[in-house]
């Protein structure tokens, strides 16, 4: 009887730390994502009032897209750090906003690389479960067990081209705007992520940039306060690799 009951203790106490240490035999992460991208420089605009980071000027029909591809590492459970790349369009016009007296319009071409670091300040407690990991492939107990939240902030940069209109190509040519370059930007925002099994995560992301250029549409004016700025809305899908012997990642 003794020893049964010996048994039993040492088995609660280990499924706790041993379900703590689940994350660990997953380190490593291949995400991607894909969403509508969203340029506020100073061609274009709408609000002639206060803008705050540009929300106000949200268009449907300046909006243009984004691919990104990312390799994480999750340095405990809290935290990851992220490599990225992304890919994207974004457009800017005078047409039937408050400058239509000025008519320049640009399109610009951008890739982003970046290292991101997330913080989950809210952890699902699916991937800790033992349960979980046996019904691999059914679909998950309930939403909010299988939710994570976070936050992230990294620095990278940006590779851009402009393609302006005759208008703006000749603005470039007399003052010496640059319709091309690479400068440095600050990444930050907030996502979350749906547990869908062991393997594999479901996840959406708003993150914002700012950049350290006003010339991501080819023009600044005497008037610009302050450097262009850009969002992504990005709807992801991750797949998680078991960690191998020594850290890295098995795609066994």
């Amino acid at each position: 009887m003794k020893r049964s009951i010996l048994v039993i203790l040492i088995f609660c106490l280990a499924i706790p730390f041993s379900s703590a240490q689940l994350w660990k035999m997953r380190r490593w992460e291949l995400s991607a994502g894909a969403g509508p991208s969203f340029f506020f420089g100073d061609v274009g605009g709408y609000s002639r009032t206060k803008n705050y980071l540009g929300f106000r000027d949200m268009s449907y029909l300046q909006t243009r897209y984004d691919i990104n591809a990312n390799v994480k590492y999750r340095l405990d459970r809290q935290f990851n750090l992220r490599g990225s790349m992304t890919y994207a369009l974004f457009h800017a016009t005078d047409e039937r906003g408050s400058n239509e007296n000025r008519p320049y319009e640009a399109s610009t071409t951008i890739f982003e690389p970046a290292v991101i670091g997330e913080y989950y300040f809210v952890k699902n407690r699916a991937e800790s479960s033992y349960l979980f990991i046996k019904r691999r492939g059914r679909f998950i107990w309930t939403l909010l067990k299988s939710l994570d939240f976070y936050g992230f902030a990294g620095i990278g940069g940006i590779s851009y081209n402009v393609k302006g209109n005759d208008a703006l190509v000749a603005k470039q040519a007399l003052e010496g705007y640059p319709d091309s370059g690479f400068d440095l930007i600050i990444p930050g925002g907030v996502g979350t992520t749906l547990v869908y099994s062991p393997n594999i995560n479901f996840g959406l992301e708003l993150g914002g940039r700012y950049a350290f250029t006003d010339f991501l549409d080819g023009y600044t004016s005497q008037f610009s306060k302050a450097n262009d700025v850009y969002y992504f809305l990005n709807f992801t899908l991750t797949y998680k690799l078991k960690t191998g012997p020594r850290g890295l990642p098995s795609f066994r």
